[in-house]
């Protein structure tokens, strides 16, 4: 697994007020169309907060079941970790280190929004999922990044993120 780390702000470890571990998924159907979801004005890839004594695995399981109802069987461990020493975590004011653990899914399973279970700000943001075709992935994030339908922080480690997906799968 390859690990990026993130300072812009150049901050120390003593510096860090909270750690935050969490899993974010490129799922990917036999179409070759990718899910992404959108939320809080922002496009960025499912996932979510890991909590105290769970495994990446069963946190990147129930991530996706809450977003997207799709049960997962995860047989591969994540393909990157990207490690952000953030000073202003989501506008907090908080100096935060946020770990980000990314796998890649194959499967045709679609979302069952039956099986869905948003928290409060899901909910309160619109939550919702689309499928966007690899292919045109590139070309989608620089379009929407330049118009600010993606937050730039986020924008920027989608870009590190599919780079990285392309260079273990081309």
């Amino acid at each position: 697994m390859k690990k990026i780390i993130i300072n812009d702000n150049n901050l120390k470890d003593e510096d860090i007020e909270k750690k935050v571990i969490r899993v974010k998924a490129l799922i990917i159907n036999s179409n070759n169309k990718i899910l992404l979801a959108h939320n809080n004005n922002t496009f960025q890839f499912p996932g979510g907060h890991k909590e105290d004594n769970e495994t990446l695995e069963e946190c990147i399981k129930r991530e996706i079941k809450e977003e997207t109802g799709i049960d997962l069987e995860i047989t591969e461990e994540p393909f990157l970790n990207i490690t952000t020493y953030d000073n202003n975590y989501f506008l907090t004011g908080k100096k935060v280190l946020n770990t980000i653990y990314y796998y890649c899914i194959y499967t045709n399973e679609k979302p069952n929004f039956d099986n869905t279970h948003y928290d409060e700000l899901e909910i309160q943001t619109d939550f919702n999922l689309f499928y966007v075709n690899l292919s045109n992935f590139s070309s989608f994030l620089q379009k929407n990044i330049s118009s600010s339908k993606i937050d730039e922080k986020i924008g920027r480690e989608m870009k590190i993120v599919y780079n990285e997906y392309n260079e273990i799968h081309n």
